[in-house]
């Protein structure tokens, strides 16, 4: 009965927030990453179906695609335009290969074949500035997010190629201008390559976009600061995105109105959304673990995520007497002071130690495989619990960071001391390793449609 209420609750609510979006949203999102003439990319394609989903869930009308040859990609283009005729909100996002030619910005279909700066201009890639200008020129607001600056193996191609030793191929792309009422996000600066993330996930770029371009309340501009400091602190430093705005007003792709404030609830309601409010209302003093864990599911970074934690160890675990919170008894000192490699090792874990902390960080709600190893894809994972908890995320543990793990309530299931790692896991060598570039970026109309309806879109 108490979920039949919530279903109703949520379906009342769902419809008061999609009025509240009833603005004309239409977004083109495509992910190249299958080139037939380079190596493929390994993420793309997965950023592209993140993104319409999460853009989905606010109210756009996607115009989704992944893996586009030319006349694909000319085809959705087309559809895009048509769309976006008086939107209100226009949004293109583009993951995979770009390339800057002597100062133009292009996107490449997975069936380019570039070998001359004539290929490029004679319709086998497509004219960034032109494509904008014909499927966004009617709308009110135009948000462009292209996370196509990866090193690019079509570059050293063209610039060894007889007929073009003078033209300038850049290794990412040139830098844009927005025009009135336009917003342009680039993955990293001008010129400069970023990176593509392990393999799949999501970029670094994508991933700090689907955090925070929807954060409920958020403007679009203060979003875009969120998204560049999360993007520069996961890559050390090793990568800023870089943006130019020229919007006249103020954007929200989600925006939410504040919540009431309730003493049943704890204060941090006010950063919820109302249809996660009512549904954590639903089931806060549930006995259900299967309830707690729906709103897990639909919410994996909610507002209340570490309270439904706490409920579900506090159920598995039988009768307590005991309540704590996640920074109750935390030394202050924790959200200061900094973890290296060296404060680390300090620490002394042993192997069982190390999967006892992926253990942990599992029962937590930050999935990662109790290797026994802190590989790549752990550090990435203590990076979020860290940022989480409001600790310096470096990706590495102190004495003071890992006592207060050990301090939190996992679910005993998962963080059971019994749990073994299978045989195969084993025998893998360690993971270990730097982020690195990958190269290429990344991820059907008839062929008589480029000719005839598109020759003036996409040449010069």
């Amino acid at each position: 009965m108490r979920f039949l209420i919530a279903a109703m609750s949520l379906a009342v609510l769902a419809f008061s927030s999609n009025a509240a979006l009833a603005d004309k949203r239409v977004a083109f999102v495509v992910g190249n990453a299958a080139y037939k003439n380079v190596p493929q990319l390994p993420n793309p394609a997965i950023d592209a179906k993140s993104m319409a989903r999460v853009l989905r869930n606010v109210g756009f009308d996607v115009v989704e695609g992944s893996n586009l040859t030319r006349d694909a990609m000319t085809a959705k283009l087309l559809e895009f335009g048509k769309k976006s005729e008086g939107a209100d909100v226009a949004l293109f996002f583009y993951a995979g290969h770009g390339i800057a030619v002597n100062g133009a910005n292009y996107l490449l279909p997975v069936d380019a074949d570039l070998k001359s700066e004539m290929d490029v201009k004679l319709g086998a890639a497509i004219n960034v500035d032109l494509t904008l200008e014909q499927t966004m020129a009617d709308a009110k607001v135009k948000l462009v997010f292209l996370d196509a600056c990866r090193d690019n193996p079509f570059a050293a191609k063209i610039r060894s190629a007889k007929a073009t030793r003078s033209v300038t191929v850049a290794s990412g792309l040139a830098e844009m201008k927005s025009d009135e009422g336009t917003l342009i996000a680039f993955a990293t600066g001008p010129g400069q390559t970023a990176l593509d993330g392990e393999a799949g996930t999501n970029s670094p770029f994508t991933r700090a976009l689907i955090a925070n371009i929807v954060a409920p309340g958020l403007e679009i501009q203060q979003a875009m600061t969120k998204v560049r400091a999360q993007v520069n602190d996961e890559t050390n430093k090793a990568q800023l995105p870089w943006g130019h705005t020229n919007l006249t007003g103020t954007v929200f792709l989600n925006p939410a109105a504040a919540a009431a404030p309730d003493a049943a609830v704890p204060a941090t309601v006010a950063q919820a959304g109302e249809v996660e409010l009512e549904f954590w209302r639903s089931i806060k003093d549930t006995n259900k673990v299967e309830e707690l864990n729906a709103y897990l599911t639909n919410y994996p970074n909610g507002t209340f995520k570490s309270l439904a934690l706490a409920r579900i160890a506090a159920i598995q675990d039988g009768p307590s007497t005991t309540t704590r919170n996640l920074t109750a008894g935390v030394d202050p000192a924790t959200f200061t002071e900094q973890a290296d490699q060296i404060a680390e090792d300090q620490i002394g874990l042993d192997r069982n130690q190390r999967r006892d902390v992926q253990r942990r960080l599992t029962g937590l709600g930050f999935d990662v495989k109790g290797t026994g190893r802190f590989d790549d894809e752990t550090r990435t994972v203590i990076k979020r619990w860290q940022a989480a908890r409001g600790y310096p995320t470096t990706g590495f543990l102190n004495k003071l960071q890992h006592k207060a793990m050990q301090s939190e309530i996992v679910s005993a299931r998962v963080a059971s001391p019994d749990d073994s790692v299978d045989e195969p896991a084993r025998r893998r060598s360690s993971g270990g390793g730097g982020r690195r570039v990958h190269s290429g970026g990344g991820g059907g109309g008839p062929g008589g449609l480029f000719g005839n309806m598109m020759g003036g879109l996409f040449r010069r």
